[in-house]
């Protein structure tokens, strides 16, 4: 399993879930798709982090981020 990619996944989904959370709330509707968006971004993270030896630093995660795209690049 690559820790990366899962790593990577997990904060874009996260990240999207973020104006969907907002915007369910400023309607006044329940947040019930972001919500699970949130979970399963938030799950992916804890996973990436479960999964690699050592796990991450702050300072790694942009470094994943370049390495996850360039491999997507190429």
């Amino acid at each position: 399993m690559d820790s990366d990619l899962v790593l990577v996944i997990g904060i874009i989904v996260s990240a999207f879930a973020i104006p969907a959370v907002i915007s369910a709330f400023s309607d006044g509707r329940p947040p019930r798709a972001a919500a699970i968006a949130v979970l399963v971004g938030g799950g992916l993270v804890l996973m990436a982090f479960l999964v690699k030896p050592g796990g991450y630093s702050a300072n790694q995660i942009p470094e994943v981020f370049v390495r996850v795209v360039a491999r997507m690049i190429n």
